[in-house]
């Protein structure tokens, strides 16, 4: 079995200077339950085995660099990285930098990978109900469009991969997940099915794409996956509650 078994690679036609990568659960050496290839030091691993499976993404993918890791909180903030070490709170992170690896990572969230047509800008944004809720795709999109000239201030000159997140069927939530996305935009609510008094199914990959929509994007891939019923493949916060995270990467090659 090849090392970039350990991998998902997205089928997308990104600029051939655009690397792109989620690890999936196993390869590493994190023990049970974080087994195996967990890259994520906040979840209460061995942080030598954290540190560990890092290298091996780092060695198997060639990433030109570390990766830029965050402190996700759940939020709709985004910044722009070059190269730096620091732990920046943040739930999304862009460059238009040779070599920078942008990185989030999730285990039941929607991760989100972002490249414009002309290989110039790089993106990756962390989507929990929270942060979708709030507007992280949008202040990501937006954030490129400010840094980038011409044509490229549009959606439509973007490409998006919606990386493993928890499935339609699975994603059950209360009310307030509910009011929270149909307050945003009435659109939303074809992306809930009711199935009792108070729950609701939502899928997460159908309110990322309105979003995107409406930002004018209209290449988006990926969106498949589910990371709470595919167990072998992911991980899955929802499902084992103490667990590993995935690692959703992507940068410019020089």
């Amino acid at each position: 079995m090849s090392n970039l078994s350990s991998f998902l690679l997205p089928d997308w036609p990104a600029p051939a200077n655009i690397g792109v990568a989620t690890t999936l659960r196993f390869g590493g050496v994190s023990k049970s339950p974080f087994a195996s290839l967990n890259p994520a030091l906040h979840v209460g691993d061995d942080p030598e085995a954290v540190l560990r499976n890092r290298h091996f993404i780092k060695s198997v993918l060639e990433l030109p660099n570390e990766p830029i890791w965050l402190d996700q909180i759940h939020s709709d903030r985004v910044i722009e990285i070059n190269n730096t070490s620091l732990l920046q709170q943040a739930d999304a992170s862009f460059t238009n930098k040779l070599e920078v690896v942008c990185a989030v990572l999730t285990a039941d969230c929607l991760p989100l990978l972002i490249c414009s047509k002309d290989g110039l800008q790089v993106a990756a944004v962390h989507a929990g109900w929270k942060g979708l809720a709030a507007g992280v795709i949008s202040n990501t999109l937006n954030a490129l469009f400010n840094n980038s000239v011409g044509a490229a201030k549009q959606g439509a000159n973007y490409m998006v991969w919606l990386g493993p997140a928890i499935g339609p069927k699975c994603f059950e939530v209360g009310v307030e997940v509910l009011e929270a996305f149909v307050n945003k935009n009435k659109a939303n609510q074809c992306a809930f099915i009711q199935i009792s008094s108070a729950k609701w199914l939502a899928d997460i990959y159908q309110l990322a794409r309105i979003e995107l929509a409406t930002l004018g994007v209209e290449d988006i891939y990926g969106g498949n996956a589910c990371t709470f019923m595919e167990q072998e493949l992911y991980y899955s916060y929802r499902r084992d509650r103490q667990t590993g995270r995935m690692a959703s990467l992507i940068w410019r090659k020089s």
